[in-house]
């Protein structure tokens, strides 16, 4: 039996166009190896609004694997399709090659497997999926890890999403409850996850301290919506909240002086706990011209090994970089430094007004081999500080599944390594591809130990919208080492929790401590920060408590608490040069407001953070659900001028569906090894 998706689903591009929703949905709704009609009508995104002239440019650019007549195909559905003109787009996408039909795309990983023998079995009801490289009928399974690279996979839930019959909206196919079970291969994944587990609420009467490092990486977000494509609800490992929160850009106000961001703040009522508030802490990175931004040296390091192979990693690697190349201007300068086995110098540093010379680089890529990630970060690191700008963007942008398998592949190594290769004054970039095998805790390690940033690109969409339309926040470092500190007034709050960042948190002792690492803000960045707070008198969740000091009694509260202020938040940051840090304050006042007069930004974060907060099964929010959280955000879109926050209401359909179905089938489960 189908469920149709509600028309709001249409706009849903980047979630259909992942390879999986291309290759592998048709197979789980019982096709065969070529797609239908309808199941790549379905595929495709939102009729491009660019010249025709663009869109062969970029054809031409595609893999040499995409055939021309498939090219064509793509460019007359593009042109005909019906009813998705209303999906806002800052720009056409070029044709892709994971577009191309599936006897197309099955040439460009060369010869098959044969499948190996399962090691684990995982009940599910759902049709066959592809995973991993060249293996034909592999299902999702489960990877895990030892200490912070270990974590869970999904198994995939009863049914699957594929594209509706007309081209327009998604479908759930739910298999009949009499059908068998289908044995799956669970050795063929081995996605790594670090254990997350959820801020607990403190005590301000022992803690009224709170400290953490900001957080713009994205790559939670991006990945969970890849899982979601593939008809399966993401680990909850692999969602991370305050991710979810900062994909999303917010309408903040800007820095004014000389200060390089602005701190906003806004106090509601919480939408899951009548009894607590909601305090929202938004900074907003100073937006700089495109004719003032310094001169770029980039070097991109880009994973050639034999797993980088499938249509989803390499080839889209490669025409992600090619747009943006396109926006490089002559003062720009780009080097290609590849690894495999070995590590090797592909372009030295060339001028941008050079295109096609680095088109041609990029193009003549091919993927094969082991995995030394350790010997191509030095060789990267090490063109860059030859080229070294001063007063420049001097930057490494690498792109892997994460899947280091020979050199230095331990994480204290890899740490060590990046650590060391930060004092260079190269920052890093980390964008992770793929799927079966990626290594989520490594590529989020390298990016928080490189002074750096770690988005997850799915699509082509995603490509542009991290390297084009955000190229400013990805890549002009504007503050390094910038740390927020919330002292919360033991008058006004009883207790309190940070919703998200556990893995940023940092001892009260590091905020001033300048030699202590933390986070990076790019230029017009956001970053967002909500705390739940228990009002003084109000009940509190506190489970557990500590016993009376015998030889000294609780502070005493000064003054200022008997004032109107329920918080101060202070943040300490560097210019991106500089050793020093500076430090500056904002008082958050009492002053709470219902949440429906909250403005859409907050209201829509909000919803995002409930979200993904249910999707972890978080305890706290038992009085929400995926229903509330979908009205909430529903009603704060705003302009939405890239679709962004449509797309995430397509995001919560597809959880509610998926989750639905696993309960009615009983056969959802979260398997380890």
């Amino acid at each position: 039996m189908a469920a149709v998706v509600s028309p709001s689903v249409q706009v849903f591009s980047r979630f259909r166009r992942s390879i999986v929703g291309l290759v592998a949905l048709p197979l789980l709704a019982g096709c065969s190896h070529t797609p239908s009609a309808a199941s790549t009508e379905g595929a495709r995104e939102p009729a491009p609004m660019a010249s025709a002239s663009r869109s062969r440019d970029d054809a031409q650019r595609a893999p040499q694997a995409v055939a021309p007549e498939a090219v064509a195909q793509l460019e007359a559905r593009e042109e005909s399709a019906p009813g998705l003109e209303s999906r806002p787009t800052d720009a056409a996408p070029p044709p892709s090659p994971l577009d191309a039909p599936a006897e197309k795309k099955k040439q460009t990983n060369g010869p098959a497997l044969a499948p190996a023998k399962p090691a684990m079995k995982t009940d599910s009801s759902g049709g066959l999926g592809l995973s991993g490289v060249g293996v034909g009928g592999g299902g999702k399974g489960s990877g895990a890890g030892i200490g912070r690279l270990g974590g869970s996979h999904v198994a995939r839930a009863a049914g699957a999403i594929r594209p509706g019959a007309s081209g327009g909206g998604l479908v759930l196919t739910t298999p009949s409850p009499t059908s068998a079970p289908i044995e799956r291969d669970a050795e063929m994944n081995t996605e790594n996850y670090a254990h997350v587990t959820d801020n607990p609420f403190l005590a301000v009467a022992n803690q009224p301290l709170s400290t953490f490092s900001v957080d713009v990486d994205t790559a939670s977000y991006s990945n969970s919506r890849r899982f979601l494509a593939d008809g399966t609800l993401p680990p909850k490992d692999a969602i991370r909240v305050e991710e979810w929160l900062n994909y999303f850009a917010y309408d903040y106000a800007q820095p004014t002086g000389n200060a390089p961001f602005a701190v906003n703040t806004e106090v509601t009522s919480c939408p899951w706990n009548s009894a607590h508030e909601l305090v929202r802490i938004g900074i907003k990175g100073k937006e700089i011209r495109e004719e003032n931004v310094p001169a770029r040296n980039l070097v991109f390091l880009l994973d050639v090994s034999g797993s980088m192979l499938s249509p989803d990693k390499l080839p889209l690697v490669k025409r992600g970089l090619a747009l943006m190349a396109d926006g490089l201007r002559p003062q720009d300068s780009i080097a290609i430094v590849v690894y495999a086995g070995n590590s090797g110098l592909v372009l030295p540093a060339t001028s941008g007004r050079e295109r096609g010379k680095i088109l041609k680089a990029l193009d003549g890529l091919e993927a094969g081999g082991s995995t030394n990630g350790g010997a191509g970060i030095q060789l990267a690191y090490s063109v860059a500080q030859r080229q070294f700008k001063k007063g420049g963007i001097n930057r490494v942008i690498l792109a892997t599944d994460g899947d280091f398998n020979v050199g230095t592949t331990s994480e204290g190594e890899l740490t060590r390594l990046i650590e060391d290769k930060r004092k260079s004054g190269v920052f890093l970039t980390v964008l992770g591809f793929g799927t079966g095998n990626t290594k989520d805790a490594t590529m989020e390690m390298l990016a928080d130990k490189g002074n750096g940033n770690y988005a997850y690109i799915d699509t082509l969409t995603e490509a542009r919208k991290v390297l084009v339309r955000e190229a400013g926040s990805t890549l002009v470092t504007i503050a390094k080492d910038v740390k927020l500190q919330v002292e919360m007034n033991p008058l006004k709050v009883a207790s309190y929790k940070l919703i998200g960042y556990e893995n940023r948190l940092l001892a009260k002792e590091d905020f001033n401590d300048d030699q202590k690492d933390a986070g990076e803000i790019g230029a017009g960045h956001t970053v967002t920060a909500l705390y739940e707070i228990v009002p003084k008198g109000a009940p509190t969740p506190l489970t557990s408590s500590v016993d009376p000091l015998k030889y000294q009694a609780p502070g005493t509260p000064t003054p200022s608490a008997a004032s109107s202020e329920l918080m101060t938040v202070s943040v300490r940051y560097k210019p991106p040069q500089a050793d020093v840090s500076t430090k500056f304050s904002v008082v958050v006042a009492d002053t709470m407001k219902p949440l429906d007069q909250a403005s859409d930004d907050y209201r829509f974060g909000v919803a995002v953070a409930n979200v993904a907060l249910v999707l972890r099964g978080s305890a706290d929010v038992k009085q929400s659900s995926l229903d509330s959280a979908r009205s909430l955000a529903a009603g704060a879109l705003g302009q939405d001028l890239h679709g962004d926050r449509h797309e995430f209401l397509a995001m919560v359909d597809a959880a509610k569906r998926l989750r639905g179905a696993a309960g009615q089938a009983g056969v959802l489960k979260t398997v380890a090894r």
